[in-house]
Order: structure tokens, then sequence, then C-alpha cells
């Protein structure tokens, strides 16, 4: 990355296919339709007259070379990665995977953001998304088979070059070598005659075999980091193009409100740099030659907001209550009357809770949490002559956004260009919401003034519009044995679930997203019954970092330590006892208590002279299986959590160093969300509007983290959120043993604690 030019390339040399070096931070897009820079997607890689022949045949998705690779003379590579950088690690991880088969160093990749099309569906050959820990483990075999496509069409061209038998060539990094005769080629020599090649049948392509890998299972250096550091990574806040406005918007206080009178809209329109002021649903906006004058413009407009009527303004948006609160919410959630419908049965759990000597029985709450990423939603619209539209905007599937875009706006999906500039953190903030996010009103905003319109919203907007994970009250029974092991659990959720509450609810089957984390355990109870009763939420609801299991593990796993200490039984002993004949998982809980230098529970004395205690959980979310151990102090009234340590079996790996990056940051949002983070409401309103009444997890109380990474060989699971859902419930279960008080709700800053 270092040695790469990173200089201007314009629009207008893509179309000859010669190599084009590309810069990812200085793009300019001219309002004639010109484009410059690594990030102006939708044009993709330049295709010459034999690959685009090729293109209107049958290739599956993730096949057709051309269409996510340029190797480029100087042998750097230019790859398309279909899935979006958010910090997760995507671009290096993708650049691993191709190079490996392709035989060609990652380091030499600049990768950029895919635009749409079907070539990039490579998630069963009918989707893309960035989101459910998906990207690598569902794409591993056809992004490798992808780079050994590459490498096969780069030998026929050496091949012919040469004029020697393909069979006698072979690669090393970047080049052709003949070895009879000594001769050398290197890729970016025969490239261009390369992809003008047919692509061969993926079939006819042989993998490498682990042992041979040279990069994959490696820690490969991100290549995201030093745009980064240096301040040259574009985000969708940072796209500019020829004639811009700037908007911004005052949202209704309420969820449903309309737009009344603006009792000062004459002069608000006479402030400096003020172009125009608009009525949005739900919002008012003004348009200014700089942001700065359009936000002071619109926090100055004093409007009179209508109440709601029978049907939400935006399709997908809610009505919210005047008299809404969280507090009001909560107790209807564990009051409310069934049984509810069953999503897991395995034996009869109701028969032996209504015979068992012991049973225990406890409600277990999660709240409403915001997404905070750093980086405030936006989006930057231009209507072109050409009757297209072009949309900058942070997202996690370009597709969906360009399928509901052509649909609000009446235009060919064709006829929609959507960017995907890098993210400034996501965590399911950037999935398809339109009632949450600004686009709709970009579009809006720029059709009505005529020019290209960028609209940012405020932290203020944000939190007043961030939809929300939600919030669920789970009710637990459990039956213990005369030797205080469980022998039935049931847990009826009270909640509405995230996919439900984007797509709508079906009364025929259950939401997934509401009870994982509460299915699917690996535990040896052997009557077991999970089910949900409905409730629908006035807020929006939308995905969290791990979703279901972001909350329904700490549900769970605390409530299985309340369930040893009324066994008394170590819950550490307890889990073992319970994965009896789980090879995977034994070893799995095994790694951690030897990571952690032994297993104990305390409360003991810490050489420093604090008092402390130590929990545990675990979690099998996408497709892998943590177990974390958490050590906890009481200072000030304070839990200070001192130590995470987590073991994690994805399977296989493609870059240690990713993984423990993304167990370091799914453990900073555990212990925020369990520390710390909730959304409040009063009278239908969020209390907090900023950090400053939203308080995430600051550096001084962040935890040392240690990292265990459990190779078993099984299929590759995730890795960007399965880190996150133990961390909360094994700090819960150290804190429950350290002070004595049983923990059944976050954020703990609710809770009471002497020192």
């Amino acid at each position: 990355m270092n040695e790469i030019d990173r200089k201007l390339a314009l629009e207008s040399e893509f179309p000859n296919g010669a190599p084009v070096n590309i810069s990812r931070r200085g793009f300019l897009l001219g309002a004639a339709g010109t484009t410059a820079g690594a990030l102006v997607l939708g044009f993709g890689i330049p295709v010459g007259t034999a690959r685009a022949q090729q293109a209107a045949s049958t290739l599956a998705p993730g096949t057709r070379v051309p269409a996510f690779l340029e190797i480029r003379p100087d042998n750097t590579v230019r790859f398309m990665s279909p899935f979006v950088e958010g910090g997760q690690g995507v671009f290096t991880a993708m650049a691993q995977i191709v190079g490996e088969e392709l035989d060609m160093d990652p380091s030499s990749f600049i990768v950029e953001n895919a635009p749409t099309g079907s070539d990039y569906l490579v998630i069963g050959g009918k989707m893309r998304i960035t989101g459910g820990s998906m990207s690598v483990r569902m794409s591993y075999d056809t992004m490798r088979r992808l780079g050994a496509l590459a490498r096969a069409m780069i030998l026929q061209a050496a091949a012919t070059r040469l004029n020697v038998p393909v069979g006698e060539l072979t690669t090393e990094p970047g080049q052709v070598i003949h070895i009879a005769s000594g001769r050398k080629l290197a890729y970016g020599d025969v490239a261009t005659d390369a992809m003008s090649l047919p692509v061969p049948a993926p079939e006819s392509v042989t993998l490498k075999e682990r042992s041979q890998f040279r990069w994959i299972g490696k820690p490969v250096k991100r290549l995201d980091v030093l745009d980064k550091s240096t301040g040259r990574a574009i985000y969708a806040i940072d796209c500019k193009v020829d004639g811009m406005l700037h908007a911004a918007v005052q949202h209704a206080p309420r969820l449903g409100l309309s737009v009344g009178n603006i009792r000062n809209e004459t002069e608000v329109k006479a402030m400096a740099g003020v172009h125009s002021v608009h009525r949005l649903p739900g919002a008012v906006a003004v348009v200014a030659e700089r942001w700065w004058n359009a936000k002071r413009a619109v926090e100055a407009l004093q409007v009179d907001w209508n109440e709601p009527g029978a049907q939400p303004l935006i399709p997908g948006a809610r009505n919210m209550p005047a008299d809404f609160s969280t507090v009001a919410f909560s107790n209807r959630l564990a009051n409310e009357a069934g049984d509810g419908k069953e999503a897991e049965k395995e034996g009869d759990a109701v028969s032996i809770l209504a015979s068992a000597k012991t049973v225990v029985s406890a409600t277990y709450h999660s709240q409403y949490v915001h997404h905070a990423q750093l980086e405030p939603p936006s989006a930057l619209a231009r209507f072109n002559d050409d009757g297209t539209l072009d949309l900058w905007l942070p997202n996690q599937a370009p597709e969906m956004f360009q399928a509901e875009i052509a649909k609000i706006t009446g235009l060919d999906p064709s006829k929609v260009n959507i960017h995907s500039p890098l993210l400034g953190g996501f965590f399911g903030r950037h999935f398809l919401y339109p009632a949450a996010n600004p686009y709709p009103q970009a579009i809006q905003l720029a059709k009505e003034v005529g020019r290209p319109v960028k609209l940012i919203w405020s932290r203020e907007e944000e939190f007043l519009r961030d939809p929300l994970r939600p919030m669920a009250a789970v009710r637990f029974r459990g039956a213990l044995d005369d030797n205080g092991m469980p022998i039935a659990l049931e847990a009826v959720t009270v909640c509405e679930g995230p996919t439900e509450g984007i797509s709508g609810h079906s009364d025929d089957k259950i939401d997934d997203t509401a009870v994982e984390g509460l299915t699917g355990k690996a535990y040896a109870i052997p009557n077991r019954r999970i089910a949900q009763i409905y409730v629908e939420n006035p807020t929006m609801l939308a995905y969290w970092r791990s979703v279901g299991n972001s909350m329904n593990d700490f549900l769970y796993e605390s409530f299985l330590d309340e369930l040893a200490d009324k066994g008394k039984q170590d819950p550490f002993e307890l889990r073992l006892r319970l994965l009896q004949g789980n090879e995977r998982l034994t070893n799995l809980l095994k790694a951690v208590g030897e990571l952690s230098g032994g297993w104990k529970r305390g409360p003991f004395t810490a050489d420093d002279g604090s008092h402390r205690a130590r929990g545990v959980a675990m979690a099998s979310p996408f497709g892998s299986h943590t177990a974390a151990i958490a050590e906890v102090s009481i200072r000030k009234g304070e839990v200070v959590v001192h130590d995470v340590w987590e073991a994690i079996d994805p399977g296989s790996i493609v870059n240690p160093a990713i993984i423990e990056a993304q167990i370091n940051s799914a453990t900073a949002l555990g212990l925020s969300q369990v520390l710390m983070e909730e959304v409040i409401y009063k009278s239908g309103e969020p209390v907090a509007r900023n950090y400053d009444l939203y308080p995430i997890l600051p550096p001084d109380r962040m935890a040392r983290v240690h990292t265990r990474i459990v190779e078993s060989g099984a299929k590759m699971g995730g890795i960007g959120e399965p880190g996150l859902p133990a961390i909360p419930p094994a700090v819960a279960n150290a804190v429950s043993t350290l002070t004595g008080q049983r923990i059944r709700s976050m954020p703990l800053s609710q809770y009471t604690f002497e020192s």
C-alpha cells in the first residue's frame, strides 16, 4: 500500500480498458457526470469487447473475473469487493482469499466497494449483504475460486506469449515462471491479454490444499489502516460533487407528527447562506451553500407540529404515542399474559416443571440501545441529465437500496447508481430502514432544488430517528433434580423481533431473531420449551450487532448461573457437565479456563487489595462458538471490569489478527451495553439526544482483553458478531457473585452497589 502511487484518474480513461491507478482520496464528480477516484462506484472494472460478450452469458455470480479484478502493469491489483468495509477488515480478508489462489501478495491489492450488479451476489448466488457475519464465511469458496480462475487466465495468456504449453508453467507471487527455460513474466505484463480471454469453467480449476497456503491463516496487515490513519479514507460524509448544496433537518420530536405552520419561515429564508426551506414527511429541512449554515437555520425554525393521522407518514414508520415511556413498556412486557408460540420444544418441560420439587422462576429484561456509530448518517443525491440518479450513502446492501430507491422514485433500477463509500462504523445501522435513513429526504430535496444535495443528520437528529434494538422481557422457569442439576427449562420471551419489526409480523411463524440465543443452546437439559409472546413496539426497530444473541444470551446465561446457585453448583463446572459428549464446546470452555489462568469464581482478594469475582458465559452465534470469563470489582459504587478472556472457535480462519481485533471490538461494545447503554423514552420522546445523556464506554473503562482462537476445523463461522454475546452475561454473573445481588437486567448503571 505504501508504494502505490495514488493519483487522480478520470472516468474518461476507463472505456479503453487501459490500466488506471486510482486514488481513494482524491475524487471529484463533475456536473457533467465525469468521475474520478476509487470510491466512485457504478462503473466497475473496465470491460473490453471480449469480456462484454461473455458478460451476456450465464456466468454464475462471483465467477466473471473481469468484474472483480484489474491487474495493472506495476503488478498492483484493483479488486472490487462484494462486501462493504466498515472497520471489520473485510477488504483485507478478501485480498487474502483471492490473492491466495491468484498467487498475488495481498499487500499489492487496492480494494474498493463493488457497484451494484448480479456479478456480486455471491451469497448463495442470490444476494449480498454485509451483515450477519456472513461476508467471509458465505463467500470463502467462491472468492477462492475467483482467484484460481484469474490465475488460470494469467497462465493461459503467458503460455501464448511464451509459446509453450500451459502445463509447463507455474507461478510465484505475481510472476509466471517457465522452469525449463528460466523465463519469467510479471502478471502485469500479460494481464490485459488474460482479462480478454473467456473465463474457464469453475470446475476446471483446482484449489490449493491448506498446507500450501501462503497468506490464508496468517496475520496479514490491514489494507485500510494507512488511508484511515492519514485522513485519506473517504466516507459518505466526505463525498462532494460539482454544484452541490448542503442540507440539514429538524425532525418532529415524536414519530408520526407532521409539519404544520412554520412561524418564522420568512426570517429563516433571509439568514446568511440559506438557499431554501422545505417540508418533508415528519421533518423540515434547510438547504444552504454550507452545512453549518443549513444546521443553524434549521434549528432556528419554529414549527407547529400536527398530531398523527391514522396511518404513518412514511411507510415503515410508526406513530409514537404521546404518553409512551420505556418504564411503563418494560412493566407491560413483564406482565403480558399468555404462554407464547413455541419456537423450540424438547421433552415435556411443562409437566416436569409442574411436578418438580425445586423450581426457580425469574423475569429478565433487556433494554433499547442505540447503534451510536461514529459517523452520523448522510446521503448525497444527484439527478443527471440522462435520467439517472446517483446516490452516495452508507449502506450494507447495495442492491436492496437500489431496488427500494427505484420503487420510491419510479425509476428503472438500472437508472439508480448506488455508490458505497467506507462505513464509519455500522453495527446493523445501515440496512434498509427507509423511515430512519436520510436518503429519501436527500432525493426529495435534490429534486426540489434541481441541484445535487448532500444531507447530513446531526447527532441530535440521528438519536431522534435511530431505529433501536428491541426491548424484551423473558420469563424463565427451571427445574432441578435432587443433585441440583437442571432437568427442565422454559423461557417465554415477550418482545417483537427486529426482523418482524422491519418486515411485518406473521401469526404463522416465529421471528428467529427474537429467540436466537434462547433457542439452539447445546446444554444437555432434557426438557426445554422456548416460546415468544409478540408485543409490537411503538419505536422503529433495527438489527444491532449480533442481533437477538446480543440480548438473549445475556438473559439465558445469567439465568443458568441462577440455576447453578440454587443447585449449589459451580457455574463453570455445571456448564462442563451439561456439555458432556460435546467435544467441541467442552474444549472451548476448557480453553478459556486455561487462558484465564485457571477458573476461580471468587470472591477473592486481588494483588492490589481489591475484592473481585469472575463470571463465565458461552454463546454460539453465526456459525461460531465462544466462551468468555470476566473479572470484576466495585469501585466507588461502579462496576470495574479488569480483564476479559475469550476463546472463539470459528471452525477455520483467514486472518488471526482481524479475529483478535474483532474480539476486542465486540468486547468493547458488549461492555458498553451491559454497563451503561440504554435508550429511555418519556412522553413519547427519547431523553438522550447526544452522548452527554447516552454515555458509551470510555477508554478508561475498557477491560484488558485476552483472546484464544480454537481452530477446530469445522465449517467456517462468522467473526464480526460472535465475540459480543458472551460478554454481558459473563460480566453480570461476576457481579452477582461479587455482590450477592442477582443481576437480571441491563445496564448495570441501574443498580446500586456498595464498594
